[in-house]
């Protein structure tokens, strides 16, 4: 009776047991699965362009136009001065207010971009109002270009997946930046320079504003300086690869070969 009641006790041990292992088997799978489906998640995050990977001596600068116009005249005399063609990303409402200023950068041959319509917090809207946005703005742009866009940047350099899907989908190569003159903060040149002068290189994407108060005064000595380290300044359409390209964790634009 003793050994019958033993051989009882220690098969409900043993149940226990490989009950106990089972349950931690399983909860080890779930959160291994779950730990899996996190790393996907954020290596999937889409991503604008911040810079490129490429073996071209050329980087892009860019202007953001969303405030005043005042200083457009002597921003186009800079750069036809020193030979250069750059990006201007406009808001839609820019471009309704100064309309003869975005004409007259398009006609200089630098390139116009869209920077929304409104200049809204976009990460607060749905995907339709994104497209509304950019949508909205490059019906601008082409009217006063003729041309419509295809890259698209941003306000305040939010973003998200639906920012960036919703760009996307239409058709546009979302582009951020990846080194900043701060220039609306009222930086003078050298300043500025002193921000970018042991960073840029080959690929960068630069970002500045007109409207500012030193923008237009700092450009010349910005362009020299960037010239004279070997770099040519180009337009972003210029830099980016349009087809056979990955965004990396970083932000890098890099050729797929194929």
């Amino acid at each position: 009776m003793f050994y019958v009641f033993n051989k009882q006790k220690i098969y409900t041990y043993l149940v226990s047991i490989v009950t106990v292992v089972f349950l931690f088997c399983v909860a080890s799978t779930l959160n291994n699965s779950n730990s899996a489906v996190q790393t996907s998640s954020n290596t999937s995050k889409k991503l604008p362009i911040y810079n490129v990977q490429t073996d071209k001596k050329q980087v892009a600068f860019t202007m953001n136009c969303a405030w005043n116009a005042d200083d457009i005249d002597k921003i186009l005399k800079v750069l036809e001065e020193n030979n250069v063609k750059i990006t201007f990303f406009m808001v839609g409402n820019w471009i309704d207010k100064f309309p003869e200023a975005a004409k007259k950068i398009a006609d200089k041959g630098h390139e116009i971009a869209s920077h929304s319509n409104t200049h809204p917090h976009v990460n607060n809207l749905s995907y339709e109002q994104n497209i509304e946005e950019i949508e909205k703005s490059n019906e601008k742009i082409q009217k006063i270009t003729g041309n419509k866009t295809k890259l698209y940047r941003a306000p305040y350099g939010e973003y998200n997946d639906t920012v960036i899907k919703a760009a996307q989908d239409k058709g546009y190569y979302a582009i951020q930046w990846n080194l900043d003159t701060l220039d609306y903060t009222g930086l003078t040149a050298q300043q500025m320079w002193e921000r970018l002068k042991d960073k840029v290189k080959a690929g960068d994407i630069i970002l500045s504003h007109n409207g500012t108060n030193h923008t237009a005064d700092s450009l010349d000595m910005l362009i020299k300086n960037i010239k004279e380290k070997g770099l040519n300044i180009v337009r972003v359409s210029d830099l980016i690869y349009k087809e056979n390209y990955e965004i990396d964790a970083n932000g890098t634009q890099k050729k797929i070969n194929v």
